[in-house]
């Protein structure tokens, strides 16, 4: 048995996502058969998996069976526990938001203020609270109070919660969404201010086992080091051309005037083996890394003053002086140890 677990998805819109994502970050997970509901990273010692569905993960997490956990911000916001702690809230994927949806038909209700007013018609003139399905009451009713709404009642969902205006159990809908597309065709539209909570996948863990126990540490330490380095990589690329010039300093000289040029760190300039120097200088190949956003730019002013075969490579990995993530978490630990 390992001495250390986290809690991946086993089912849903992010369970093969989550496995995609451990892979690119050089964590891949090794599950014996699909049928098993355990596995492990072989990178990282003594850490197992357990398969669990995502609701059911924050749980596990929270009450120490599983000491770490990958599961949907949205959740974890929804179930909060005092003895969990968010150690990565944005890996990149999984993205949704949860969303005040009202139908199309309501044209008057176009912010949370115009729904405020419409739960106050309900009850003078119809006797009753405004009715709203959804699976998220906790974040759903935090909203409503927090925009002065009061008169409403919260339904359980019977089935495809998008269709319980038309279905006539509810009134409107707070749903979670990612692009929209399934509320519009149950003819709900999305009012201007009712995004709730924006969501994607999240690495959590337990509070009390991070502080007590410095193995657990140690394999945290490990999965952010892979994670932050395969997100920040995918960032930046890296950029080798060769450029004709009197001297590495000239060369350098040229690229410190273009601030996409100048890299990371600034280039690395070494020289090319000829057997001859011609009039124009000495050859040179030029290593910069860039951010993504800056290479056509980058790739433009090297033609600009002489490069040539220019060739571009993507980063897998970016590791700084230190995790970012990790030095955050331990200071968070820190602080609730001092506290």
């Amino acid at each position: 048995m390992n001495p250390l677990t986290i809690a991946l998805p086993s089912k849903g819109a992010i369970a093969e996502p989550t496995l995609s994502f451990l892979k690119d970050a050089g964590l891949k997970v090794y599950k014996p058969n699909d049928r098993q509901y355990t596995g492990s990273i072989p990178a990282v010692p003594n850490l197992g998996v357990l398969f669990q569905r995502v609701k059911d993960i924050v749980y596990k997490v929270s009450d120490g069976t599983a000491q770490l956990g990958i599961t949907g911000l949205d959740v974890v916001c929804e179930n909060p526990h005092d003895d969990l702690i968010v150690i990565h809230d944005k890996l990149g994927y999984g993205h949704c938001k949860l969303v005040v949806a009202v139908p199309e038909a309501w044209a008057d209700v176009q912010t949370i203020m115009d729904l405020t007013e419409l739960a106050h018609e309900f009850r003078e003139q119809k006797g009753r609270n405004i009715r709203i399905a959804t699976t998220y009451p906790q974040l759903t009713r935090q909203f409503l109070y927090k925009n002065q709404l009061h008169y409403f009642t919260l339904v359980r969902a019977e089935g495809a919660i998008e269709a319980a205006p038309t279905i006539g159990y509810a009134d409107f809908v707070v749903d979670l969404t990612q692009t929209g597309t399934t509320l519009r065709e149950n003819h709900l539209r999305i009012i201007e201010d009712g995004t709730i909570v924006e969501a994607q996948a999240c690495l959590i863990g337990n509070r009390t086992a991070l502080q007590r126990n410095p193995q657990l540490r140690d394999a945290v330490l490990i999965l952010l080091e892979h994670i932050d380095a395969a997100i920040r990589g995918r960032d930046y690329y890296q950029i080798t051309a060769d450029i004709q010039g009197e001297s590495a300093e000239a060369i350098a000289k040229k690229l410190s005037l273009h601030p996409a040029t100048h890299g990371l760190l600034g280039p690395t300039i070494a020289p090319i083996y000829q057997p001859t120097t011609s009039a124009s200088g000495s050859w040179f190949t030029i290593t910069l890394t860039v951010s993504q956003k800056d290479l056509l730019s980058a790739v433009g002013y090297l033609r600009e003053v002489g490069g040539t075969h220019a060739l571009v490579t993507p980063i897998k990995y970016l590791f700084l002086h230190e995790s970012l993530t990790y030095q955050r978490l331990r200071e968070k630990l820190d602080n609730d140890s001092g506290s």
